[in-house]
């Protein structure tokens, strides 16, 4: 059976955490589909997550809020509840680099993320007509030093008007302003090789290429205002060696990239991530 709900939290470690939220979603009639739990001593907090599925005419998502609550203000717990049935609505960010968003929509396409796109931004044309493949609105927003503070307001207003829940930067060559990036704070993942803080600026695979390095990967992350420094959700690398030109070197960071970010994208929308100060707890 598929789950109905899928309740997250974190609080201070103690004994019977798990024996009182079961027993809570027990006497309600919830039946556990799935539980994963972490127990953090270097910061002595406890993470968990249930999924759980309700018989018809159970209580609704409003409804469980209300009956976790007491529970939740007893032990501390910094907790939410999502509707495991609906798709988390997505705004897909992109520059002129087309093989994430085209993975994205393709694993979307199929069924494989539990997400809704509404709407991609760009601040290029370029991918227009790979949105428009998929049926999707695709939003041109030119952004420069002088029209960065439009450009963000138009953004936000896109936000609003689509009620985006999370913010996928698929190779998004433009820096969010701090404020932006603490407004949207853990709603916006990003992706990136895996060479920085070595390999900064242009064509990075070209300078990793003659450096001779042996590994190329990726790293998906949330954003903050400490550009490329936000807690971490996924990497991945795979080995390379002297035959490879540096063209190679750059599919393979491709293929690498798309496949970190769609598992960082599709555990987020599973809501399998919970922040764990500049770290992350992934219940994958």
């Amino acid at each position: 059976m598929r789950a109905d709900a899928i309740l997250t939290l974190s609080c201070p470690d103690r004994p019977g955490i798990v024996a009182a939220v079961t027993q809570v979603l027990f006497e309600h009639g919830a039946n556990i589909e799935e539980s994963q739990q972490f127990d953090d001593d270097g910061s002595d907090t406890f993470f968990m997550r249930i999924a759980y599925s309700v018989a018809s005419g159970g209580p609704g998502i409003d409804e469980w809020r209300r009956i976790i609550a007491p529970t939740a203000e007893r032990l501390g717990m910094d907790w939410a509840i999502q509707d495991a049935r609906r798709p988390v609505r997505t705004m897909i960010m992109v520059s002129r680099f087309g093989h994430c968003l085209n993975d994205l929509l393709f694993r979307w396409n199929s069924g494989a993320l539990n997400i809704d796109i509404p709407v991609i931004v760009s601040n290029h044309p370029d991918l227009e007509p790979l949105a428009t493949m998929y049926g999707i609105p695709f939003v041109v927003i030119p952004v420069t030093a002088d029209t960065k503070a439009e450009a963000e307001g138009r953004l936000r207003d896109l936000l609003a008007e689509h009620d985006i829940d999370l913010v996928v930067l698929a190779r998004y060559m433009q820096i969010l302003s701090d404020d932006l990036s603490r407004e949207l704070s853990g709603r916006v993942i990003n992706i990136h090789h895996s060479f920085l803080p070595s390999f900064k600026g242009a064509k990075p695979y070209h300078q990793a290429f003659r450096r001779g390095v042996k590994l190329v990967g990726a790293t998906a992350h949330y954003v903050t205002a400490d550009l490329d420094e936000g807690p971490i959700i996924e990497q991945d690398v795979m080995r390379v060696d002297h035959r490879m030109t540096p063209e190679d070197l750059v599919r393979a960071g491709e293929e690498s990239e798309s496949r970190v970010l769609a598992r960082a994208v599709r555990w987020h929308a599973e809501s399998r991530v919970l922040l764990n100060g500049d770290r992350t707890v992934v219940f994958s």
